[in-house]
């Protein structure tokens, strides 16, 4: 029988992300469908409690800490030590966690050091005959597959938007502290600072309740034979200050500032969304100009409510790809949007 551990990072201020409630609802799921006797959460940060009274009602059985002033910075040297340090306290054989960056970057090495197996991007665990299994996707996320392991300790991060996040009233945790060595040698790397844009600039939000995505119809010639590539620029720019949305791209419109043609000047391939691109998980995605095609769309296959704006009522959003097509000019669709969302509507 496998004993199940959830482990995750506290964030600066000692409180837990949504990827990591997330992890702790598949953790949960992952130990009743075993029968096992309970889970347990383990997190490491220079500040623990905030995060471990967060899930103390979450049905754990036991709670482990590893605190250490130079664990609010990530860094893979001392961040593999301390989880390493958790992983074995906890002794278990099954061990989740979110597929943050930082996880992502330390975790395969604990991997290594416990002698074990690690599975990243997982998008569901089930229990089928007291066998633990995962589903992940392949060949750019075209075929699933699910994934047995008989080697332990088994880590699996799960990624983000994948299960809903475990919600329940905070308690207060009990924690088994755990000793962690954090020397010169483990903290030679330093974070001498953050460069971010503004929060009106940024583009890309995972927690959007909606995400837009742009094609390569913005930047070509409109009905007047003229490029608009200022005005799409203001019009995409004003609907994301005003919806809060994230932004996605076609591959082909990021692709475009290779190819000697007009582009959107806050567009980079972070925004790309498809094939060759991201797999967001937001409740409702638009797309406008942008022809619906297969690499386009098969990053959208997580997206619950999908619509679509095209003048080319045979694109491929109208051959089942989208809930509702809009037939139109995204040019002056957009524009009444906004002055909507100016309105207050």
């Amino acid at each position: 029988m496998d004993t199940v551990l959830v482990l995750l990072h506290a964030e600066s201020d000692g409180t837990l992300s949504t990827p990591a409630f997330e992890a702790v609802e598949a953790a949960a799921r992952t130990s009743a469908e075993t029968k096992s006797a309970g889970f347990a959460v383990g997190v490491i940060g220079a500040t623990t409690q905030p995060a471990l009274d967060a899930v103390a009602a979450s049905g754990a059985s036991r709670f482990f800490a590893a605190e250490h002033p130079e664990l609010a910075q990530s860094r893979y040297a001392s961040d593999a030590a301390a989880a390493e340090a958790v992983c074995r306290a906890s002794g278990a054989s099954l061990i989740i966690a979110p597929m943050t960056s930082r996880w992502a970057r330390a975790l395969p090495g604990v991997a290594h050091r416990l002698g074990g197996q690690i599975d990243t991007h997982v998008t569901g665990a089930g229990v089928a005959g007291g066998v633990v299994s995962v589903n992940r996707w392949f060949y750019r996320q075209r075929m699933e597959g699910v994934l047995t392991r008989a080697k332990r300790p088994w880590i699996i991060l799960i990624d983000p938007g994948a299960v809903s996040a475990w919600a329940g009233p905070a308690g207060s945790a009990s924690a088994e502290h755990v000793a962690v060595e954090i020397g010169p040698a483990l903290t030679r790397t330093r974070v001498a600072g953050i460069e971010a844009p503004p929060a009106e600039q940024q583009t890309i939000r995972p927690d959007a309740e909606l995400l837009f995505v742009a094609g390569a119809g913005w930047t070509k010639k409109q009905a007047d034979g003229h490029v608009h590539s200022a005005e799409a620029e203001a019009l995409i720019l004003d609907f994301l200050r005003a919806s809060r949305a994230s932004l996605g791209s076609s591959k082909s419109l990021v692709d475009l500032s290779g190819e000697g043609h007009s582009v959107l000047q806050f567009m980079s391939h972070l925004n790309q969304v498809g094939q060759t691109g991201s797999t967001p998980r937001h409740p409702k995605g638009l797309a406008a100009c942008c022809h619906g095609e297969e690499p386009h769309v098969v990053g959208w296959r997580f997206i619950t409510e999908r619509r679509a704006i095209n003048l080319d009522p045979n694109c491929g959003w109208a051959r089942g790809k989208a809930d509702v097509l809009y037939v139109a000019d995204a040019f002056a669709i957009m524009k009444k949007v906004n002055d909507l969302l100016a309105g207050g509507r």
